[in-house]
């Protein structure tokens, strides 16, 4: 019984020690990868039309570029935003961050590496709500209560001293 829990802990151990030598193989061509971008990448100001996200294949790039996309990414959902270069519409891909601080209907300046969006900085617009979550909202609807029952206090104090 001891035998088995040891060759369990000795097979996991070792499952552990590759999965953290591919993580950080990984993590450094990811790194690589980045620092190319950014070098390669350049600032233009463009109109977003539109942004969703859609497949891969349907996202209207280039076939090159989905010939050189691994087959497992073709069919995932990526953040797709339709914009206008001078008089050219156009896809480009962005990063999540990006995808989600710009609206539609709003001129940007970006730092664009091909096809990508690496970062973008609204110029005109509308200016993006931010979403509360559910305990703000609750914290929100505590305090509106409070005030209220506050006045309702104040005018009753005015009340009763007019009527004296």
């Amino acid at each position: 019984m001891i035998k088995i829990i040891f060759i369990v802990l000795a097979v996991l151990i070792v499952a552990l020690v590759v999965l953290f030598i591919f993580a950080n193989k990984a993590q450094k061509k990811s790194l690589d990868q980045k620092e190319m971008m950014e070098g390669s990448a350049q600032t233009m100001s463009f109109y977003i039309i539109d942004k969703k996200r859609v497949k891969l294949k349907d996202a209207g790039f280039p076939k090159i570029v989905l010939e050189q996309t691994p087959k497992y990414l073709r069919g995932s959902k990526v953040p797709i935003l339709k914009v206008k270069v001078g008089p050219k519409v156009m896809s480009l891909m962005a990063d999540y961050d990006v995808y989600k601080s710009v609206l539609p209907k709003q001129e940007v300046k970006a730092r664009v590496s091909g096809i990508y969006v690496l970062s973008a900085k609204r110029i005109r617009g509308p200016l993006p709500e931010k979403k509360l979550t559910k305990a703000e909202k609750k914290k929100l609807a505590k305090e509106q209560k409070a005030k209220e029952k506050e006045q309702k206090n104040k005018a009753k104090e005015k009340a009763k001293k007019n009527s004296k």
